[in-house]
């Protein structure tokens, strides 16, 4: 993931045309620990603009968060953006205030975790197109001894029956090459739960297992081939796994973990335990991005997937794939209607991720919706981060 540099807070990416203003977070540096909000000039059409969203993080922050990023998008450009909070506030576990508070900015960098699924599926998806996967193939043809009659579309839909994650880092400790291979064929010899197609079961192992499936077909590791198929035709340089050293000062903290190297919070690698005993790189978590280059990746679906999918596969991936047993409908990859994530706009696609990020396209009103925050920071389990999905989802209707 090169060094671009990012542009200053208020600038829009390459590929969006700005429609509104900006509103900008300045962490603040005060004895009371409250980080300072500015706020930028009124937006496109609807009054107030980037200022309501604006407000609706900075009420957020720090309760729920201390950095968020939000953007929003009408037919391809900006209507309202906004940025509040710190990169990084707490030194430990006891919110212990650190002296030294970076603010988030526009560009500022955050892991997607889950989302990390949508750009599998979009890496699977190209494969298939080129002939060298296919959705209802058998995945042992790629993968010997994988479990019967499981297909890519069993593992997209989360219909294999294979249980929500497996700790292969626990099971297996160390580290080196060997290690990590270790602990990715124990994960993909993994048995399922239940009966194949019986019923949705969210499934970070059989993500993984689509993952190694297209490296297998791709000739490539996932990260190389995330660059090739998708962050590569897009223009994304500041989307990928692993991110360089030379980026970390953008990057939002996410939890405090004194198991890992170093010292603090986790900064710049992979917040998910699985990913991070893989190697930081894997089908289900592990992509860090700006809310802008996720917003360029949204939109690219939402516009029919050129120059990365077909429109036809677009169509594919975001349609109710008839898999019982979720609250939402399911497509390859997206949850559609999800209630966690779409507030009032309830025939969207998209997903969130632990981290405390979601991505929300509503085709049928042409409107993308992306929020990046760092709610597991310093600890998960902060309270308020659906309520504040549904606001912004809210907020995009009303602007829309």
């Amino acid at each position: 993931m090169p060094d671009t540099g990012g542009g200053p807070a208020g600038q829009d990416g390459p590929g969006l045309a700005d429609r509104a203003g900006v509103s900008g977070g300045a962490g603040g540096h005060d004895t009371s620990g409250a980080p300072a909000g500015v706020s930028g000039a009124g937006g496109y059409g609807t009054p107030g603009g980037s200022a309501g969203l604006a407000a609706l993080l900075a009420d957020a922050v720090p309760r729920v968060c201390s950095a968020a990023v939000a953007v929003i998008a009408v037919d391809g450009g900006t209507v309202a953006a906004a940025a509040h909070g710190e990169l990084v506030r707490y030194a430990d576990d006891s919110e212990t205030l650190l002296a030294d508070r970076p603010a988030v900015r526009r560009d500022s960098i955050f892991d997607l975790a889950s989302l990390t699924k949508l750009y599998t599926t979009a890496v699977i998806l190209s494969l298939v197109e080129e002939g060298l996967l296919a959705l209802d193939a058998p995945i042992a043809v790629w993968l010997p001894g994988a479990p019967t009659g499981v297909t890519l579309r069993h593992l997209l839909t989360h219909a294999a029956g294979l249980p929500p994650g497996r700790r292969a880092h626990e099971e297996i400790p160390g580290d080196g090459p060997e290690v990590l291979a270790a602990r990715l064929e124990r994960i993909l010899s993994t048995p399922p739960l239940h009966p194949l197609g019986e019923r949705h079961l969210y499934s970070d192992v059989g993500m993984i297992t689509a993952g190694r499936v297209a490296e297998i077909a791709g000739g490539a590791p996932l990260d190389e081939l995330l660059r090739l198929r998708v962050t590569g035709p897009l223009g994304l340089g500041d989307t990928g796994y692993r991110p360089a050293p030379s980026l970390r000062p953008r990057i939002a903290a996410t939890e405090y973990k004194p198991e890992r190297a170093g010292s603090g919070c986790v900064r710049g690698e992979v917040h998910d335990e699985t990913a991070h005993g893989l190697g930081g790189v894997a089908g289900h978590a592990g992509i860090f991005s700006t809310a802008d280059e996720v917003v360029r990746f949204a939109e690219t679906l939402r516009a029919g997937g050129a120059p990365v999918l077909r429109p036809e596969t677009v169509a594919e991936m975001t349609r109710d794939q008839g898999v019982a047993g979720a609250d939402f409908r399911q497509g390859l990859g997206v949850r559609i209607g999800d209630p966690a994530i779409v507030g009032p706009l309830t025939s969207a696609y998209g997903h969130s991720g632990f981290t405390g990020t979601s991505l929300v396209v509503d085709p049928g009103r042409a409107l993308t919706v992306v929020l990046l925050t760092n709610n597991v920071h310093p600890l998960r389990g902060r309270a308020g981060i659906r309520d504040l999905r549904h606001a912004v989802a809210a907020e995009a209707l009303r602007l829309c």
